[in-house]
Formats: structure tokens, C-alpha cells, sequence
């Protein structure tokens, strides 16, 4: 069944024909005579579609397409005109139908119309149903989701947000580690102090010493004034370390003191400067397995990590994708001025199907992309990027039933530890806790199987 279609015309004989060819076409059809007959019938009854002549005794087309329109907007209107009644059409139009045919009426027209109409009443009600579920979401500050990581993740934000706690927020690019940074500081005591972010892995060496601890005048070559450093900067508030990960080695033993003595010492400077502030880190690397490669010190790594925040990757979110299109296409909407209602069926499910290798990040930036360039109410499959239009999942066979497609077990368990290592984004320690492996039964593998 196509959709119910309520038809309002007072001619029988028209709506007798009408139901027929209706059916024809696999809608479901119901008729009545007059206006007032229709509305009585909305009381009870739930329809898709009403298609309405225009003359009728009593209340007209026009006035009933008000009346509809005022009271059941989520009920497309398409009214029939007489041939070459443009003026009416319009009428009919301003008054808030959605479309019109005219007489004599071609019955593939008619059904394309109705089919469209039909889709359109099915997106509001989809585009319905997420903006509630958006609203009534679980949510932390701008973190958005009801998927059961997501709702751990608030849960454990919730807790340790007004915490003088020291936090290391871990994940795969794009998952929104600045994002849950801001949000803990903007529910923190300290909401009112500034938030100062440092990219670790964006400055050299000698400058991010200088961001960081400041300098006195005459310090070094370009030393042409005294400069605060940002843990002076972020006094009372937080400072949130990007990409710790990439942070020098040369440089930590001096990190760790100023986070363990509260105080900091700046370059060319002969006393120490006290500090108040929440230190938050994040990265994508394996940490510890840079502690153990001695590529970062133990201690601080320690020093940082009191609390750890792991931010689950997208493709382990489920319908949280479809939440957080819609909320980035209302988002992109409002800013480009467009009219556009949310996304189709068919892009629902390639976002669905797709990885989402840069998360969160990623989705954004295709939904952007999708908003700018669509020309209808809704983001079809061709406003998607090719490589999620095409996108079509890999999977490795184990099995068959003829012996000289067989694989050994070795073939089996390298090509299992490249997808697992490819799913986690080449995290060893994720990988290892998916494998159920100790890191160094994994490093052994990797070795064996000449895995880089």
C-alpha cells in the first residue's frame, strides 16, 4: 500500500472513478461528498494525503486547504483545478497546498503527485520523530547521543566534570576530544576562568616551551619583551593539552615538575611563578605503548592520566549517526537558508552502513557538504560524498566448501589482527584488549606476520 488518500470532491461519480484508479495503483483510497464530511473523518481516521476538488457546496477547496493546513499541517493538500485555471491553482497554493493537478486529470500524473506527496508527509514525520529524540537525547553540554557508549560516556562525564581532577581524554581523530573538554570545563566551578587549548603536536620545541612557561625580556634572541606563559594565562581556569601525545621528550621533565609543584619557572627567569589551574590532556596515540618504548615518560603519563576518558568511534554509536546528521542539518540549514526538512530513506542507510574512519568529524563536514549542495527538501544520495555513495563493507571469507579455497589457520589470524588493528585506527593497546591479547603477545605477533 502506497499511502491513504482522503478524496473530497461532490460529485460520486468522480470519486467512484477516483477510488478505482487509486487502487489501481496500490494506494487506499477513502471519499466523501463534502468538506465537512472529510474534517469529521480526520477526527478519526489517519491519512497521508488529501486530494480535494476545489468546488464544492459549502466550504470550498481553498477553505478547507486552511482549515487542513492550520490543523493537520503534517497533511499534504493537493487540490484538482479546471484546465487552464491558473488562478485558482495559485489561490490554492498560497493558501498552503502542497500541489495541484487539473482536469481532465491524467492518472499517472495524478499518482506521481500523490506518491510525492505521500514521501514528503513520510520525511516530516522521520524529521518529527528525530528532532524529539534530539531534544529528549541524552546529552553533556554539546555531547549528544543515545547509544549505550554514549550514555556511559555522559555518565562518567557527569561525575568527574567538577573535579579539580587531572583527565586524559582518549580516541581516534575526529571523535570530539576539544569537545568534551570545553564541555567539562563549561560545567566545572571554574566555568568562569578562561580555557586555554595548546596543540602539542603544531609547535617546535623551543616555542611551545616559550607558549607554555613564558620568558623574561632578553631570554633569547627574539626575547624583546617579558611574556606570560599560557600556564599564566589559564590562571583559575583549565588548560586543555592537545595531541600530549606528540609532547617533546625533552620537555616532560620539565612539564611534570611545574604539574607537580604548581608552579612554573620561565625561560631566562630566576623564581618560580604559582599557577592555579585543571590540567585536561588528550590524544589518539597508545600512550602506553610510548611509555614502554621509553618515547614518553612513565611518571608523567601517570601525573596526567587520573582519570581517563575513552571516547567511543562512531561506527560503535549505531542510530546516534542519525541523530547527529539531523542536528547538523538543522545546524547547516539555518546558516546556508535553506528550507531543508532532514535526509531520505536511502541516505539514511548509507550512513548507517558506512565506517566513518574520521567520526564525528567527518560526518559533519558530509552533512555540510550534502546541505550546501542539495536542491530539495531533503538530502538525497547524490548530495552524499562517492566514496560513501559507493561505499560497501569488506568482509574476510573463512569458509568454503571446496578444499582448495581453504586458507591455513595463520592466513586466518594475520588477516583478522589487520582488520581489528584498522577498525581501532592502529591503537595496539585497543587491538589487544579486542584480541583478548597482552601487548606483548601482540607485539610478537606483529613481528611474525611483518605487520608495520
Amino acid at each position: 500500500m502506497r499511502g491513504k488518500i482522503l478524496i473530497v470532491d461532490d460529485e460520486q461519480m468522480m470519486c467512484e472513478m477516483l477510488e478505482d484508479d487509486l487502487k489501481r495503483y496500490g494506494f487506499h483510497p477513502t471519499w466523501y461528498i463534502s468538506a465537512e464530511k472529510a474534517l469529521d473523518a480526520l477526527k478519526t481516521e489517519s491519512f497521508d494525503v488529501l486530494l480535494t476538488d476545489l468546488n464544492l457546496p459549502g466550504m470550498n477547496g481553498i477553505e478547507l486547504c486552511e482549515r487542513i493546513v492550520a490543523n493537520r499541517p503534517d497533511i499534504p493538500v493537493i487540490v484538482i483545478t479546471a484546465f487552464g485555471s491558473m488562478e485558482t491553482a495559485i489561490a490554492a497554493i498560497r493558501a498552503g497546498a502542497y500541489d495541484f493537478v487539473t482536469k481532465p486529470i491524467d492518472t499517472d500524473f495524478l499518482a506521481i503527485a500523490l506518491d510525492r506527496a505521500v514521501k514528503h508527509r513520510t520525511l516530516k514525520e522521520k524529521v518529527k520523530l528525530l528532532s524529539e529524540a534530539l531534544k529528549k537525547s541524552h546529552r553533556f553540554d554539546e555531547l549528544i547521543g543515545e547509544s549505550s557508549p554514549m550514555r556511559k560516556l555522559i555518565n562518567r562525564l557527569a561525575r568527574v566534570a567538577d573535579t579539580e581532577t587531572s583527565i586524559l581524554i582518549t580516541g581516534e581523530t575526529g571523535t570530539g576530544k576539544e569537545l568534551v573538554a570545553q564541555a567539562l570545563h563549561k560545567q566545572s566551578r571554574r566555568r568562569e576562568a578562561p580555557f586555554i587549548a595548546v596543540n602539542c603536536a603544531a609547535l617546535p620545541d623551543a616555542l611551545l616551551e616559550s607558549e607554555l612557561f613564558g620568558h623574561k625580556r632578553g631570554a633569547f634572541t627574539d626575547a624583546k619583551t617579558e611574556r606570560k606563559g599560557l600556564f599564566f594565562q589559564a590562571n583559575g581556569g583549565t588548560l586543555f593539552f592537545d595531541e600530549i601525545g606528540d609532547f617533546p621528550l625533552t620537555l616532560q621533565p620539565k612539564l611534570l615538575r611545574s604539574l607537580e609543584e604548581r608552579c612554573v619557572r620561565p625561560i631566562g627567569g630566576t623564581s618560580e611563578i604559582a599557577f592555579d589551574v585543571r590540567i585536561i590532556a588528550a590524544t589518539n596515540r597508545d600512550i602506553e605503548t610510548a611509555v614502554e618504548e621509553a618515547r614518553f615518560r612513565e611518571d608523567l603519563y601517570y601525573r596526567i592520566n587520573v582519570i581517563q576518558i575513552d571516547l567511543p568511534p562512531l561506527r560503535e554509536r549505531g542510530t546516534d549517526i542519525l541523530l547527529l546528521a539531523q542536528h547538523f542539518v538543522e545546524q547547516f540549514a539555518i546558516r546556508s537558508g535553506k528550507q531543508i526538512a532532514g535526509i531520505s530513506n536511502e541516505v539514511s542507510e548509507k550512513l548507517l552502513n558506512y565506517t566513518w574512519p574520521g567520526n564525528v568529524r567527518e560526518l559533519r563536514n558530509t552533512i555540510e557538504r550534502a546541505v550546501v549542495l542539495t536542491r530539495y527538501e531533503k538530502i538525497s544520495v547524490d548530495d552524499l560524498p562517492e566514496k560513501i555513495r559507493n561505499y560497501k563493507a569488506s568482509h574476510f571469507l573463512v569458509g568454503s566448501d571446496n578444499p582448495a579455497e581453504l586458507v591455513p589457520i595463520h592466513e586466518v589470524e594475520r588477516h583478522y589482527i589487520l582488520h581489528v588493528l584498522k577498525t581501532v585506527g592502529g591503537n595496539k593497546t585497543l587491538a589487544a584488549r579486542v584480541l583478548n591479547l597482552n601487548r606483548k603477545t601482540l607485539y610478537r605477533k606483529l613481528q611474525h606476520y611483518k605487520i608495520e
